[in-house]
Parts: C-alpha cells; sequence; structure tokens
C-alpha cells in the first residue's frame, strides 16, 4: 500500500512520523523536569529558570536555522535536531548530583535548539509538498501536522508522570533516548536529501523577513504565545500540586488531556472555520474572543467561584479557542511564506514564537511567585489584547 503512495505524501509520512516521535519525549521531558524539580523543593522561579536557555536558543535557532535551512536544505536541520534532542536527554541522565541549575540549563538550550530546529524543518516542507494555489489542501496538511504534534505533546506530558513514577528520572531519560535514536536512524535513511535548498545560497543580512505580512504575524505570534505561558507553562502544575495536592499522575494527565483535546481542535480547525471569511479576518476575530477568557478565569479565582470547576472548565474553553487560533497562524505562515527559501519566513516567524514563549515562561515564574495565579491571568489578558491589535494590523495588510 505505501508503495502506491506518491512521492510528496510518503516524505509528509516521514516528515510526520519524526515530528511525532520528537514531540512525544519534548513533552514528557518537559513535565519531568517540572515535576521532578518541584518534589525537590525547587521555587516556581528556580523551575523557571531552568527552561530560560531553552526558550533563548529557540529565539536564535529560529532565525539562524530557517537560514540554514535554505543553505543546507530541511532533511539536514530536521536531522541535525533529532541527534541534538538524544544528546540533550543523556546528559540529564546523569547522577542526580550532577544536575545543578546551570548543568539544567545548558541540557535545556541543546533541547530548545533541536526543537527549534525539528519543527521549523517539519513546518517549512509542507509548503513544498503541496502544489501551488490549493490553500484549502495546505490548511488542511498544516493543521493535521501541527494539530497532531500538540495533541501528541500531550500524550508526552502524561508519558512524562508516567515515566517519573515508574522508572525514576534517570530511566525515563533512557527510555526516552533510544526511542529517539530509532527515529534518528529511519530518518536518515528515508528523507529526500535536496528537500528545501534555495535556489541561490541565500546571505546572512537576508534572514529578516522583508514580508509586511509575515512581520504583523509573526509579532502577533509572539504575544499570543506568552499569553498562553505565563499561566500554561510554570503557574499551572505547580498550582495544581501545591494547593490542590494533585499527584504526578494527576498533573501529568491533566495537562496531558489539555493539550491532546487541544491538539485535535487544532487539527479540525479548517472543519470548524469554513470559508465564509479569509482567514486573516478569522483570526482577528478568535484572539479578540480568546482576550476575554482569562480575564474572566481570574474573576472566578479571585471571588472563590467554584475554584477547580472554574480552572478546569475555564481551561478547556481557553485551549479550544486558543488552538483555532494557533491553527490559522500555522496556515498564514506557510501561505504568506515565499516558497523559494520558505524557511527562512516560517523560521524568522517561529523565532516570534520562541520569544513570546520565553517572555511567557520567565512572567510565568515571577508573577506566579509574587501575585499567584490570578496575576498570571491577568498578564495573559493584556497579552492577548497587544496581539488583538496586531491581529487588526495583519488583516489591514491582507484584505
Amino acid at each position: 500500500m505505501l508503495q502506491q503512495l506518491s512521492a510528496p505524501i510518503k516524505q509528509y509520512l516521514v516528515i510526520t512520523g519524526n515530528y511525532w516521535s520528537f514531540t512525544l519525549t519534548d513533552g514528557a521531558l518537559r513535565m519531568l523536569v517540572v515535576l521532578y524539580f518541584h518534589q525537590l523543593g525547587y521555587s516556581p522561579i528556580a523551575i523557571a529558570s531552568l527552561f530560560l536557555l531553552y526558550e533563548v536558543f529557540g529565539v536564535v535557532t529560529n532565525l539562524v536555522g530557517g537560514w540554514l535551512g535554505a543553505r543546507m536544505g530541511l532533511n539536514k536541520t530536521m536531522n541535525v535536531g533529532l541527534f541534538l534532542q538524544i544528546v540533550a536527554l543523556l546528559m540529564l541522565a546523569v547522577d542526580p548530583q550532577w544536575l545543578s541549575v546551570a548543568y539544567v540549563m545548558v541540557a535545556q538550550a541543546l533541547s530548545g535548539i533541536a526543537k527549534d530546529l525539528n519543527k521549523m524543518s517539519a513546518k517549512s516542507a509542507i509548503k513544498l509538498l503541496v502544489p501551488k494555489e490549493q490553500d484549502s489542501v495546505l490548511f488542511k496538511w498544516v493543521a493535521i501536522l501541527t494539530g497532531s504534534k500538540n495533541a501528541l505533546k500531550g500524550v508526552g506530558f502524561f508519558l512524562g508522570g508516567l515515566l517519573l513514577t515508574q522508572l525514576g528520572f534517570q530511566g525515563a531519560l533512557w527510555f526516552m533516548s533510544l526511542m529517539l535514536l530509532v527515529t534518528w536512524v529511519l530518518s536518515l535513511l528515508l528523507l529526500k536529501q535536496d528537500l528545501g535548498k534555495k535556489k541561490h545560497k541565500p546571505k546572512f543580512s537576508e534572514m529578516f523577513s522583508t514580508s509586511k505580512q509575515v512581520n504583523w504575524l509573526s509579532a502577533a505570534r509572539l504575544f499570543l504565545f506568552a499569553s498562553r505561558d505565563v499561566w500554561f507553562v510554570v503557574a499551572l502544575p505547580v498550582y495544581l500540586a501545591s494547593v490542590f495536592s494533585w499527584d504526578h499522575w494527576w498533573v501529568g494527565g491533566f495537562m496531558a488531556s489539555w493539550v491532546i483535546a487541544y491538539g485535535l481542535v487544532q487539527a479540525n480547525a479548517p472543519k470548524l472555520l469554513g470559508k465564509q471569511r479569509s482567514s486573516s479576518q478569522q483570526a482577528l476575530i478568535w484572539v479578540a474572543v480568546l482576550t476575554l477568557l482569562p480575564a474572566l478565569i481570574a474573576l472566578a479565582l479571585w471571588s472563590q467561584w467554584y475554584v477547580q470547576v472554574s480552572i478546569v472548565a475555564g481551561l478547556l474553553v481557553f485551549g479550544a479557542v486558543f488552538a483555532v487560533n494557533s491553527s490559522l497562524h500555522s496556515f498564514l505562515i506557510v501561505h504568506f511564506a515565499d516558497e523559494d527559501g520558505v524557511s527562512m519566513d516560517v523560521g524568522f516567524y517561529y523565532m516570534a514564537n520562541a520569544m513570546g514563549r520565553l517572555a511567557g515562561t520567565i512572567l510565568s515564574g515571577l508573577a506566579y511567585q509574587y501575585g499567584g495565579l490570578v496575576s498570571c491571568l491577568l498578564i495573559s489578558s493584556v497579552l492577548l489584547m497587544l496581539a488583538t491589535a496586531l491581529t487588526y494590523g495583519l488583516q489591514r495588510h491582507t484584505s
């Protein structure tokens, strides 16, 4: 059956399988680190600092990685990303006495480089595998890739909690290293060698996008993802573990369920949205709706109104609306990107995404430690107001 598939479909399946395997380890590693170091008594700010270089190098990697992908080919950047993730996992699988904050930050930096090389390569490759002028097909393929990735990241969160409970911190890391090693070998054998190479070698100065549409979208993406991570990355799992006294299974399972549901909505966004409005108009409407949700959850917590129900139900609604926003963004950047050297525009866009995650991660630890979950949620709404204003600017430049 596989032999009857066209070459683009086969490459799409290789890229998707590669991306799925990587995502499982990325989600599991995130949950492992948060829960393990919370268990050791680290403060929210200290836990947030463990991810600082992960996000910083994500910013640099997306910018430089897009340029490298255009020069070397996306197969190479994707495979380098897989290899670096294996190295990062093995670095953390050492004697726990070596796991100082600085050491873990360096390992997380490698993981951040690996994740963004892999993601940039996968998203860029889709543009090259879909025929021109088939936007509905492109939206569908991007949504499936992105949505399935996020659903598997949720499975990774659950896997992290499960492996920590069953195998311990080191055992979990060795297990994931072996799983990813198999994926890396298969990727080396199956991925097309010249995928994504630009026709001429781009200069380093060409890394920054000159497209107004890409720039407006990238700025909106920055604030969109900062608004999520300011309460989701550190504050929420610590809150669930400390205030609700949930164990690793419950925290990992809940976070996993949320991300899985988020990914499923994201994958089905093209069906949910229809074709009544342009994608940029729909992005503006959905981000405006999203702006209200963190403020409403914060109000419920501040007034002590069914706190657990408010958090669980509020997070599910937030996740569904956020997923539609993210899916629209993922389509728009691939749609706007220049086909010759697509990885450069995509890399620039995901650089902004990484900057948003970085800002959100830092704010998550600081705001939670000094103001609790309510302050994280209020900051999230403010960031979404800025994302809405920037999406309005994008809509004006695409109408």
